[in-house]
């Protein structure tokens, strides 16, 4: 059980709907969420020995629910909890029973701990709201510090040509690395140290391309075998890096992923390596309608998931994993376009690979290419600068993207090259060559039948 208090001392002055997230300031932080449907929203702070102080949202403004709390600062763990109708049948799941993760949190502490506490539902009747609280069994958020001090300051922008891609999973890396010190394996810094980067370099590769490294939560059966999603799509936060890669969280220090993470890009970026991250937006690791309500679909499930018209008691799933995103309503693009502008902004990586590109483009059912999101990539300011790579399928039909000018950067498949080294850990279980045998970089033209990495 999580003890609970009344705000007290603690209340919510009038704040800021901009931006979304925890903003901390030098007086305290602004929170604000969105919610289009709720009745009304909660913030939940919580203290080194995990009591709960509920502070009441204020304000709302144009679906964003936002407030100021003096006092509150880096470090704090927090959630939110939303009042509003459960009806399944109309596809409204607010139940303040569930705490819920900040889909804007820039760290996150925890794990899941799965069981009947993180459903939504009453056990055995998908209808009614479980009354059971999930807060004991929820990872928090984290209001962190942006601050650190850069060298990277001329980004290195190779044209595609000269392009040869390294794709990466940092814990499987690492962890088999010999010159990386055994207490930075499987983490970020162990991929920033001087022994990881010096082979990369010795590859002769000129980027590496990061297999899902934001927040991600296993699905359900796993931990009952035993077992964990070691590739991590599986996406519940689009602006945390990962916990379980860091070595400042291993060292008790939660929210410390964030520095090492800048860290690491930091030490690639010395090295003239180029960062790209393979990125989720596609679905989130909340699975179908009998998934855990763990944020998004607590929030505003028919904002930020795509529901069957004639029941939207259930998701439509172009992706095989339960749900798909709702890449037509504007809180998700938003959502979407925000994140994409914080990893290059703030953390300094230099592209994307968006997992099944073609669900993005699915804004009402079918593939566009000419949809909204493409759109809005197309004419971002500093998305669009980013090197850009879509894996040109999903589970519904064989859509190939192939020079698309928006997925391509240059308006021909034949300058869009996505890039392999066979020496690289893959999502086909294919085994990694040990550290010092570099393999044979390999080059396929986007869109040109080359090996699917999903």
């Amino acid at each position: 059980m999580t003890a609970v208090a009344e705000a007290g001392a603690r209340r919510a002055h009038p704040g800021s709907q901009f931006p979304l997230g925890a903003t901390p300031t030098a007086g305290g932080t602004n929170f604000a969420v969105f919610s289009g449907i709720a009745d009304a929203v909660t913030l939940c702070l919580f203290d080194a020995a995990g009591r709960e102080t509920r502070v009441p949202l204020p304000d709302y403004d144009a679906g964003v629910w936002h407030g100021f709390v003096p006092g509150v600062g880096p470090g704090q763990a927090y959630g939110y909890r939303v009042a509003g109708p459960y009806d399944p049948a109309r596809g409204l799941r607010c139940n303040p029973a569930k705490l819920l993760l900040d889909p804007y949190a820039r760290a996150i502490s925890g794990e899941v701990a799965f069981g009947p506490e993180v459903l939504g539902y009453a056990a055995g009747d998908p209808g009614a709201a479980s009354e059971l609280d999930s807060a004991g069994h929820m990872p928090r958020s984290l209001v962190t510090d942006e601050k650190f001090a850069w060298t990277d300051t001329s980004p290195v922008r190779r044209r595609y040509s000269d392009t040869i891609i390294y794709e990466i999973h940092v814990k499987g890396f690492t962890m088999r690395h010999p010159g990386v010190p055994a207490e930075l394996r499987g983490t970020y810094a162990g991929l920033g140290h001087e022994a990881a980067v010096a082979h990369l370099v010795d590859l002769g590769v000129t980027a590496v391309e990061l297999l899902p490294v934001h927040q991600s939560v296993p699905e359900s059966f796993l931990p009952q075998r035993g077992l964990t999603n070691y590739w991590g799509y599986n996406t519940i936060g689009y602006f945390a890096p990962h916990n379980g890669y860091s070595a400042a969280v291993r060292a008790g220090r939660p929210g410390g992923q964030v520095a090492e993470f800048k860290a690491m890009v930091n030490a690639l970026h010395a090295a003239g390596l180029e960062v790209i991250l393979d990125v989720v937006f596609n679905h989130t690791c909340e699975a179908g309608p009998e998934g855990p309500t763990l944020c998004f679909r607590g929030l505003d499930n028919p904002a930020y998931y795509r529901l069957v018209a004639d029941d939207p008691s259930l998701y439509y799933d172009t992706t095989g994993c339960g749900n798909s995103l709702n890449a037509g309503d504007p809180a998700t693009l938003q959502l979407i376009m925000d994140s994409l502008r914080y990893w290059i902004t703030e953390m300094h990586v230099d592209g994307y690979r968006f997992d099944l590109a073609p669900t993005l483009a699915r804004q009402e059912g079918g593939f566009d290419q000419v949809s909204a999101f493409f759109d809005l990539v197309a004419q971002d300011p500093v998305v669009s600068q980013g090197k850009l790579i879509a894996e040109p399928w999903d589970s519904w039909t064989p859509t190939t993207l192939g020079g698309s000018r928006r997925c391509g950067g240059s308006g021909t498949g034949s300058t869009a090259t996505a890039c392999a080294t066979s020496g690289a850990a893959t999502r086909s279980g294919s085994a990694s060559s040990p550290p010092g045998s570099p393999g044979r970089p390999t080059c396929t033209p986007a869109g040109a039948g080359g090996r699917a990495r999903r």
